[in-house]
């Protein structure tokens, strides 16, 4: 081998890139492999917050979890959750260090981009029945066109009992799908902005096309539709008053690439860190600080409401924690550490354009840390301090764990927002750490297996 030029020791010595990590660890491969099968099980098992909760707790009681009692007396190693409505969870392994030193906080959210029910929903048009919908967090609409689409929800009856519905997973179940133009008669439509392809109003997804047989019903495809739920679910009209029902993709977590080095789902912005963020939290025994590992919801339409980060449920169960332990609250919070996990847009050597290559991350190179998120002027955004940067890429190396550094997207192109602001607001020292995703908020996105493993690793490294 031929001896290095000074210059090129130097550059070895003060320069830095993330280096690929099939390249540089291919032995990695299979643990990743072997990984992702769970992840896309919890993919497929979980397409909405309220199956991804339920999913979530068989995993944890299955790992001797039990759900958090106030005034009781929990030794380090104990293992507790909490489910808000349903739509949120908190798990918690407790840690040697008392509970004054901090916590370790590590966020994912498990809403994605999709499509509601209106609150009245069904009706029909020349003789065919149609639901109409309302879309959930920014998704680019003409993407929902002409694929298959499953109906996942809760409907509560007027007896007060409640209907899980799930149509279009199972094998031999009918799917559902919303209409879009051939392109013999779309000239009108190829002259919108690529945003209104398809516009919010014509997101009107097909139900079914058969009468009910009675020559004196006015609307006899939607009184058959209506039959068929009523057989199945024993629900009517007015229940769809008392319901949250989604639409999301029919298809099933895949491995992408004849290399299966990727995988492609609905929804992993952000399952993809809740995931990875849960088995990192079923996976810590006897943690040096108590864990405090929440899965959210709302995150995708500005975690408004009670089961969002904007609300105090969070603040709520640290104040249990706090006085368990008799120790003011402010005291435990100013002493924490949040990873707010959240995805990053890979590098798209398809749409360079609008990427800035040398702050972007790309596939492959491990987890990304994004110091700040936010639009245009980092609007909205949490600026992570240089101390945490320095302490959270110790754990990091320390561990052996691949990481990257990226930003969303060119500084004018736009921006995004993740949950780091809010648990931030509670005076506790927040960074964002995700994985790289691509054609995120499409119904279909890719991530690297490889980006999978080394992002559990990084939040089990953070727990230790």
């Amino acid at each position: 081998m031929a001896k290095k030029s000074k210059g090129q020791e130097l550059a070895e010595k003060l320069t830095w890139s993330a280096p690929n990590i099939a390249k540089e660890a291919p032995k990695q491969e299979g643990k990743a492999q072997k990984f992702c099968e769970g992840y896309k099980k919890f993919l497929d098992e979980g397409k909405t917050e309220r199956e991804c909760v339920a999913y979530a707790v068989k995993l944890l009681e299955k790992h001797g979890y039990r759900p958090f009692q106030e005034k009781t007396v929990y030794e380090p190693g104990d293992k507790v959750y909490y489910v808000n409505r349903k739509k949120a969870l908190i798990a918690t392994t407790f840690g040697r260090e008392p509970l004054e030193k901090g916590l370790r906080i590590n966020g994912a959210h498990i809403d994605s981009p999709r499509l509601d029910l209106k609150v009245n929903p069904l009706y029909e048009k020349n003789d065919m029945a149609f639901f109409k919908t309302h879309y959930y967090g920014g998704i680019r609409k003409y993407q929902w066109g002409a694929i298959p689409l499953a109906m996942h929800g809760v409907v509560y009856k007027k007896d007060g009992t409640a209907a899980e519905i799930c149509i279009g997973e199972k094998p031999g179940d009918p799917v559902f799908s919303i209409t879009d133009l051939l392109p013999h008669l779309s000239g009108k439509q190829n002259e919108r902005p690529l945003k209104d392809g398809l516009k919010g109003e014509e997101l009107n997804i097909v139900v079914g096309s058969l009468p009910f047989q009675d020559e004196e019903v006015k609307e006899p495809v939607k009184l058959l539709a209506l039959q068929l739920l009523n057989e199945q679910y024993g629900i009517t009209e007015a229940d769809f008053y008392r319901a949250e029902i989604e639409m999301v993709p029919a298809f099933l977590a895949s491995d992408v690439g004849l290399d299966r080095s990727m995988i492609g789902a609905y929804g992993q912005d952000d399952r993809i860190c809740a995931y990875t963020a849960l088995m990192a939290e079923i996976d810590s025994k006897s943690p040096s600080y108590t864990t405090v590992t929440i899965l959210t919801d709302k995150e995708e339409i500005g975690s408004v409401g009670n089961t969002g980060l904007n609300s105090d449920y969070v603040l709520h169960y640290i104040e249990d924690l706090a006085d368990l332990a008799g120790v003011p609250v402010r005291r435990i919070l100013r002493n924490s550490i949040c990873l707010s996990s959240d995805v990053n847009a890979a590098y798209d050597p398809t749409f360079s354009d609008v990427f800035e290559s040398q702050n972007s991350c790309y596939i492959n190179r491990g987890c990304v840390l994004t110091k700040y998120t936010g639009a245009r002027g980092k609007s909205s955004s949490n600026d992570a301090s240089a101390e945490l940067l320095a302490k959270v890429i110790g754990i990091l190396e320390r561990d052996g764990v691949y990481w990257q550094a990226g930003e969303l997207g060119k500084v004018d192109e736009g921006g995004g927002g993740t949950i780091a602001q809010y648990v931030a607001h509670m005076d506790v020292d927040t960074v964002d750490l995700g994985v790289p995703i691509l054609s995120m908020h499409a119904p279909f996105e890719l991530s690297s297996k490889l980006d999978v493993w080394n992002t559990y690793r990084a939040f089990k490294a953070f727990y230790k």
